[in-house]
């Protein structure tokens, strides 16, 4: 009750404010430029930031066209000037909105008090570069950039619909970070537009960073180490989605997509998994599976082994772990656990260091420590090998959002290991399955189309079929419109001379 009731006073107070409380109110900043022009015998006042603004837009664009009317009437003094955002306004909080975001006002010194309002900011956008997190060797080479009208011509592109719909909100109260909800009419599904929109409007926060962070503010489960949406900075790989009945949205200033909702086999799908021939797809997409298994169990089943089960090692690799093993002083928990945290070291100084001195700090750094590691004795060479293969494992994931996922959920693995062996990795596998079985994506099922099962979308899970046996949009998104193409066409082979 509180809180509704500042919010209906801070309205009121804005209501009520008058655009000459507004411009006194800026002049106390240096960048703001408030000056009076005579043009024609009449007395004008030009008001803007001079940070915000193009001033060659101001001088050519601008100042001169009032010298063109001798009227006193404001709209038809504005309407000379060659630039499509203008208008009349007279309300105070619309004016100091404008103005922070790059507007001019220009006001007649009359007794009518005319103020109108010209779109005059300044572009600074940069040029659409190929894709840095996201690369592939094949396929379009745009990403998306920091400007959202930039962004939505990039999916206008691909997607020459008029039943490509964009609604626009704003959120944080100091901020006011535009945001841009983008689906299909006709395909997405009403629910979870309705959804998604719902949420981003209940968004109470002040400040808006970025689209990641947004996405962390309306996830079904806040609290979960599995992100429940998808960031992409491919334009391509977002107006697919959207084809398929997605619904996602763009954030002012920040350069990625994000669209929902999602299920986890998507995480490990790539672009490229449809850039190359199905066959070869599929085996890299199992590839990427069973590479993501080993990078989770190898060093809680090595911890387990070690520590309860050795009969489980065969009797010509026992020696050898035995002979590395025999002057190490800790218990393989602590020598896994240090293994890891040394990786973890070495990923992680080699993100936030420049990109030439973070790849030789990784290359280096790793086999320097590594060896040094095993000569001093702390680290058996059997587990640094594990170890070593098991970060490079989780580089297969091409999300990533969910690689950071899969680092973290390793470590109460090789805990749990170490205290109760394989039962212990059984008990912590049950946890996470439960958990996923509990989780939704904009109240979506997490794990379809396996749970609950969908078979007609296996077709692009674990593998990917060929394109003609796709002919219909994936069941959980209970899209409005399910077929995509006829399959007995897209089959039916013609001669040359039908």
């Amino acid at each position: 009750m509180l809180l509704r009731w500042m919010k209906e006073k801070i309205k009121y107070k804005q209501k009520t404010e008058s655009i000459e409380d507004v411009i006194s109110d800026f002049l106390v900043s240096v960048d703001f430029v408030h000056y009076e022009q005579k043009i024609n015998g009449r007395n004008f006042f030009i008001s803007y930031y001079s940070t915000l603004v193009d001033p060659d837009r101001v001088v050519k664009d601008c100042i001169p066209y009032l010298f063109q009317s001798n009227t006193n009437e404001m709209a038809d003094i504005i309407s000379h000037i060659p630039i499509e955002k203008k208008e009349l306004v007279d309300r105070g909080e619309k004016v100091r909105e404008l103005l922070m975001r790059g507007f001019l006002l220009i006001s007649l010194n009359d007794e009518k008090k005319q103020y109108a309002i010209v779109d005059v900011k300044m572009s600074s956008e940069r040029e659409v570069t190929a894709p840095e997190v996201e690369f592939s060797v094949t396929g379009p080479q745009e990403a998306f950039i920091e400007a959202v009208d930039t962004n939505i011509n990039l999916i206008r592109k691909r997607l020459p619909i008029g039943e490509l719909r964009t609604k626009e909100l704003t959120i944080g109260t100091l901020t006011k970070t535009k945001v841009i909800i983008l689906y299909i009419q006709g395909i997405a599904d009403q629910d979870n537009l309705d959804t998604l929109v719902q949420r981003l409007q209940d968004v109470e926060i002040d400040q808006v960073m970025d689209a990641n962070s947004l996405s962390q503010m309306i996830s079904d489960r806040s609290l979960s180490l599995f992100p429940q949406f998808i960031n992409t900075e491919r334009p391509e790989r977002f107006a697919a989605v959207l084809a398929e009945g997605k619904v996602g949205f763009f954030c002012e200033g920040s350069p990625e997509a994000i669209f929902g909702p999602t299920t986890l086999v998507e995480f490990f799908s790539s672009l490229e998994d449809y850039y190359l021939s199905w066959q070869i797809a599929s085996a890299i997409r199992l590839l990427r599976y069973l590479a993501v298994t080993f990078s989770i169990f190898a060093s809680p089943i090595y911890v387990a082994v070690l520590t309860y089960h050795y009969e489980l090692i065969p009797r010509d690799l026992l020696g050898i772990i035995i002979g590395s093993r025999i002057n190490i002083p800790f218990p393989p928990l602590i020598e896994a656990v240090f293994l890891e945290l040394t990786i973890e070291l070495l990923r992680e100084a080699g993100a936030r260091l420049p990109t030439k001195v973070g790849q030789t700090i990784g290359i280096v750094g790793g086999i320097v420590i590594g060896q040094a590691s095993v000569e001093a004795g702390l680290t058996s060479n059997i587990l640094l090998i594990i170890v070593a293969l098991a970060a490079l494992a989780s580089f297969t994931t091409p999300v990533y959002q969910m690689g950071n996922t899969i680092r973290m959920i390793r470590f109460p693995y090789i805990i749990l290991a170490a205290w109760l062996g394989v039962i212990g990795i059984g008990i912590a596998l049950l946890y996470t399955l439960v958990h996923l079985l509990h989780l939704t994506s904009l109240g979506r099922p997490y794990l379809s189309p396996f749970y609950p099962p969908r078979f007609r979308d296996w077709k692009d899970a674990f593998i990917r079929l060929p394109f003609s046996w796709m002919s219909k949009r994936p069941i959980f998104l209970r899209p409005q419109k399910k077929k995509r193409l006829n399959f007995s066409n897209a089959v039916k082979k013609h001669d040359i001379d039908e």
